[in-house]
């Protein structure tokens, strides 16, 4: 798990390890119903208010909690949800981690989109009327290098006012560049904050450095991304223990960058293709919506997007609730967004919502909510 040569190292920087050891530190089961009332009478809240409503003790309260969370998301956001859609843009990839459908000794259809194709579909996904997309890949840097991935940026901002990106961890100067051709935010999903369970589901491959991928979020802000999106993926290992990691992981990065924008992802396991599901800790919807409230009233101004892992009634219980984002006519296969057109390469996983993006938009409407395609003004 030792850092490649042409990896940054950044010196100076210790998130990582306050991290790691508040992870360690952390204990769920010392909570009682009396943490939980204190957390819940508070304004600002502690990463110690943080870890008492992760806990079992704050189950009972789970009502309560969601009112106090549906309270700060209305403050902070109104009645907006923000819409979106991924577009992947190739599945090749170097990396055998063992629960993911591109893990590259998974024996299917690999493909990569051309500049032509990637554009195509991003034409065809504008027509929807959506404004933002996420763009990712594979991670391959050989098959999809930091040109590729940049020319993929200039494409999309010419059709879309936000773009997003999921790709490789990357070094500080590959995201001022990437910043440079139109991306706006960079998402990365660490997995699992435990080392032991990380180094077993990634026996090769450029991701088994634990922490150059922990660092890439700070890597992306100093390279000028305007945001940057936090995820564990829950169940992989003790799942309260991943989300106070993650909480923790983007409340000190706050603290220290406190112009980034900030968000989280709450994906949990779904089955993948030639693979089972694999889960150290396997969550219900009431643990997972749990999570999702935690993380609203550690960070009332946090960004908070539900995937389409989840089922079509969840994603819409929990947008009325903490959820600030959802995304909408996804396909995780490369290609497939053109009418008629078959996806070109296999999916990452599968999804549990496959609603259109006019389906999305009138089951929120339908809901008293106002979805918004972009609420940035470029001058």
């Amino acid at each position: 798990m030792a850092y490649l040569p042409d990896m940054e190292i950044l010196m100076e920087s210790t998130i990582m390890e306050q991290v790691l050891a508040r992870r360690e530190e952390y204990d769920y089961r010392r909570y009682v119903a009396e943490d939980i009332r204190v957390a819940l009478s508070k304004d600002n809240r502690t990463l110690e208010d943080f870890g008492a409503l992760l806990s079992p003790a704050a189950m009972p309260f789970l009502e309560e909690i969601a009112l106090k969370a549906r309270e700060e998301t209305r403050k902070h956001f109104g009645n907006s949800i923000y819409m979106f859609t991924p577009l992947y843009l190739a599945n090749y990839c170097e990396n055998s981690c063992v629960y993911c459908g591109f893990n590259r000794c998974q024996k299917i259809r690999r493909a990569q989109l051309k500049a032509e194709e990637i554009e195509r579909e991003m034409r065809s996904i504008a027509d929807t009327g959506l404004e933002e997309i996420l763009l990712l890949t594979g991670e391959s840097r050989k098959m999809s290098d930091v040109h590729y991935i940049g020319e993929a940026c200039t494409i999309a901002r010419r059709f879309f006012k936000m773009v997003g990106l999921e790709v490789y961890p990357m070094n500080t100067q590959d995201y001022a560049y990437l910043r440079e051709c139109g991306a706006d935010y960079v998402t990365v999903f660490q997995e699992t904050y435990d080392s032991n369970t990380y180094e077993t589901l990634h026996p090769d491959g450029r991701k088994r450095v634990f922490p150059y991928r922990l660092n890439a979020q700070e890597r992306a802000l100093r390279g000028g991304m305007r945001g940057v999106g936090f995820g564990a993926l829950l169940g992989l290992d003790d799942f309260k223990k991943d989300a106070f990691a993650t909480g923790t992981h983007a409340w000190l990065l706050q603290r220290k960058y406190p112009q980034a924008e900030i968000s989280f992802s709450c994906p949990r396991l779904r089955p993948v293709t030639n693979n089972g599901v694999i889960g150290g800790s396997l969550l219900h919807e009431s643990e997972l919506l749990q999570v999702i409230l935690a993380y609203r009233l550690l960070m009332p101004f946090a960004g908070i997007t539900v995937s389409t892992r989840e089922h079509a009634h969840f994603r819409d219980n929990v947008t009325g609730i903490a959820a600030t984002k959802i995304s909408a006519g996804v396909s995780t296969g490369i290609g497939g967004h053109q009418e008629c057109q078959e996806e070109t390469g296999d999916d990452q996983f599968e999804i549990a919502d496959t609603r259109s993006v006019s389906e999305v938009y009138s089951a929120m409407k339908e809901r008293g909510l106002q979805p918004v395609m972009n609420d940035y003004v470029y001058v």
